[in-house]
């Protein structure tokens, strides 16, 4: 799940890509008492926006889809300095790059500019930062308060009319699987013992489990992302509902501070956590969205509305099944939480008409679960279990639907 990123961070293991609209090849920062600046080396001049995110302190640059050299055998990454505290950035969607700065204390934006090249230096991205209150941060807070170039976040952007919900496959075709590997783009998830992040965990085993459902005949499946790119937590739900998904499978990998902890488990929806643990978890998992500038807060009351359904209650209990099933499968190949079955508040499961679970495939906090999860033929015996699982939940679905 969503980790903590201690100190100055570089990018987060993006791949070079040869469509980006350029290079960020270098990263300064400097401080002169109660201002901050930052320089980053571009080799083009290039639009930006930017916007205030807090609890805690961020400030946001959306930028143009951008190679980053820096910290990747390119220039070092420098040091925490004055109320920048770190700096992560990653693919926020086709075209887009995002950076968020991580700040020590509320600031304001005192100017944002890029300096065009020149015979010597090349252009030149500056934001100076200087300290302000916390009132005047918060009066400023969201992506509503943009500074720069006015775009519209993929929320807002306009979509078709038609609402109609899409039609369920019959039982005699080929089941819809929507997978959806945690985490992403700008959006780590937790770090493990060597330093590996969860989101390239969970895209490899998700790309293992799409190969092996469609070896077998039986489904069609669909990824959340198939890249390293941020996807917002109701997005990845209305993926889902869009394809007319039979099922949704969320793949995480956790880490916490206990590294003697290990073990599987699977999560479907309660809106009252089954622990104290599981209710933290969920917290962090639905503040991810915060990162990339998507409010879930706006949606929870619609969403406890929609629990009370009969159709959310009928996915709920159909999630428990599929739940149940798994877990006996994925117990005969890896060591399970003593709780294999845990509730919480997961936003991803929150779909009303498509039973979701969440599989937590083990924690990249302890050394010998982190090892395993980066072992190819580890996770091929795991996403093996997972098919038998959905066999199985399928198979007696179908079987109660001809009875």
């Amino acid at each position: 799940m969503v980790g903590g990123l201690a100190g100055m961070t570089g990018g987060l293991l993006l791949p070079r890509r040869a469509f980006a609209v350029g290079v960020a090849s270098a990263l300064r920062l400097s401080s002169t008492g109660a201002r901050t600046r930052l320089v980053l080396e571009l080799s083009e001049n290039i639009d930006f926006s930017i916007f205030r995110l807090a609890e805690p302190y961020r400030i946001v640059l959306d930028l143009p889809e951008l190679d980053f050299t820096v910290g990747s055998g390119g220039s070092p990454m420098p040091g925490a300095t004055g109320l920048i505290k770190s700096i992560r950035w990653g693919l926020f969607q086709a075209g887009d790059t995002r950076v968020v700065i991580d700040l020590t204390d509320a600031a304001d934006v005192k100017n944002a500019f890029v300096l065009p090249a020149t015979g010597v230096t090349p252009h030149r991205f500056v934001i100076d930062l200087e300290r302000t209150t916390k009132d005047k941060f918060l009066a400023q807070v969201g992506p509503q308060n943009r500074i720069g170039k006015q775009t519209l976040p993929r929320e807002a952007q306009a979509k078709p009319d038609d609402k109609t919900k899409p039609v369920k496959n019959p039982a005699n075709t080929k089941k819809l699987v929507m997978l959806d590997p945690g985490h992403g783009g700008v959006d780590p998830g937790a770090i493990g013992a060597s330093g590996i992040y969860e989101k390239i965990i969970t895209l490899a085993a998700a790309r293992q489990l799409k190969s092996r459902l469609e070896d077998t005949g039986r489904y069609k499946v669909v990824l959340t992302r198939d890249k390293d790119v941020s996807v917002g937590l109701t997005e990845r739900r209305e993926l889902a509902h869009d394809a007319g998904a039979d099922i949704f499978v969320s793949l995480h990998a956790d880490s916490i501070a206990n590294k003697t902890v290990r073990g599987l488990s699977v999560y479907t929806l309660s809106e009252k956590a089954s622990d104290a643990e599981a209710a933290a978890l969920a917290d962090q998992e639905n503040d991810a969205d915060r990162i990339i500038g998507i409010d879930l807060s706006r949606e929870t009351q619609e969403v406890r509305h929609i629990l009370v359904d009969l159709a959310q209650r009928e996915s709920m209990n159909l999630a428990t099944r599929v739940a149940g099933r798994l877990i006996d499968q994925l117990r005969r190949e890896a060591m399970m939480l003593r709780t294999a079955h845990r509730f919480a508040r997961f936003a991803v499961l929150k779909s009303p008409d498509i039973p979701s679970v969440l599989i937590e495939m083990g924690y990249l906090s302890h050394k010998e679960e982190e090892t395993a999860l980066k072992t190819e033929s580890y996770r091929a015996k795991l996403m093996a279990a997972v098919v038998r699982g959905l066999d199985e939940h399928f198979g007696a679905f179908q079987s109660a639907q001809r009875s």
